[in-house]
């Protein structure tokens, strides 16, 4: 059996670029080019919380780091450097092999090093921290968001959500629409490309990871403002939209979580500038609501059907402790 020193070494040590030192040290050294900040988000995916224990390890390494540079794209940021952290029940070369080669592979798509981590026995979790820079001063936040501004997301809502749904024999989907619905819970896409291409356009943005309305939630809270959505105009795929009247799928597309679409915020002379950046990037983009002030004894985030009703929404979003 692989010891700890022998695992890291053999799965998980690659070369580091742009890196004064990686695997192998007490600790890893890197170096900030001049004229950036660094930004720093962490993740961790637990067997049984966040994925299926039976999930496909290769979609697991993948999904383990496309959750953290989804973060570094809410901030404008360009992805740099990635320390792993694993636990596992037991070593499986097979498992090894195919979750480093989900994960490596999105590392090097999107120029990201992996400069040091960490393994050890227990309940299967991956634990990943990732490192980035942004031109000073120009990091998106979720605190900039105006009255008046449109409220934008990319992509589709709702998929993700809907196979877990179906996992959990709340929705019924046929086969093909189920490994649909599984390649967008598995393998997101992180929307690095719009997030950089933003800098400068958005007022503010959050990546979508506990679900639509939590997230933006967390924009009102941080720029003290409300938020009206259009339901009708949220962007869904073909699957949800044959079954948009159940509950479960439309609780999937506000609350659902696991899309990794950036939401965000920018003044309504600004279409134009967010469509462009969309084009440049190749993310589709969807206007589905407006920033609004603040109201008293209400909630942050509203959502309106087609004929201007409030829809209830019952629970907000993903709460890993709820």
């Amino acid at each position: 059996m692989l010891s700890e020193f022998e695992l890291i070494r053999h799965y998980f040590t690659h070369p580091a670029p742009h890196t004064r030192l990686g695997v192998g040290d007490d600790a890893a050294l890197v170096r900030v080019r001049p004229g950036m900040e660094l930004v720093v988000t962490v993740d961790m995916l637990v067997a049984g919380t966040h994925f299926f224990p039976d999930a496909d390890p290769r979609r697991l390494g993948h999904k383990a780091l496309a959750v953290n540079l989804s973060d570094i794209a809410a901030m404008g940021a360009t992805a740099r450097w990635a320390t792993l952290a694993l636990a596992l029940p037991r070593v499986e070369p097979a498992w090894l092999r195919a979750f480093a080669s989900g994960f490596m592979r999105l590392a090097r798509r999107h120029g990201v090093a992996l400069i040091g981590g960490d393994t050890t026995r227990g309940p299967l979790a991956v634990s990943v921290q990732l490192l980035g820079e942004v031109p000073n001063g120009q990091a998106l936040l979720r605190s900039g968001a105006r009255a008046g501004d449109d409220i934008w997301v990319s992509g589709r809502l709702g998929d993700a959500a809907m196979a877990v749904a179906a996992r959990k024999r709340r929705v019924k989907l046929e086969a093909h629409e189920l490994r649909a619905a599984l390649r967008r819970l598995d393998a997101p896409t992180p929307r690095l490309a719009l997030g950089a291409q933003l800098r400068g356009i958005a007022g503010s943005a959050i990546d979508i990871s506990d679900g639509l309305c939590a997230d933006l939630g967390h924009i009102c809270k941080r720029s003290q403002v409300s938020a009206l959505i259009e339901f009708e105009r949220l962007p869904v795929s073909a699957v949800a939209r044959k079954r948009i009247d159940m509950p479960v799928v439309r609780a999937a597309v506000l609350a659902g979580g696991d899309d990794y679409e950036l939401c965000f915020t920018a003044r309504p002379e600004r279409r134009e500038a967010v469509r462009a950046a969309a084009r440049r990037a190749g993310v589709p983009v969807t206007v589905v609501g407006r920033i609004e002030r603040p109201m008293r004894r209400a909630q942050r985030v509203r959502v309106v059907d087609g004929s201007g009703r409030i829809m209830a929404l019952g629970k907000g979003g993903y709460d890993h402790f709820g």
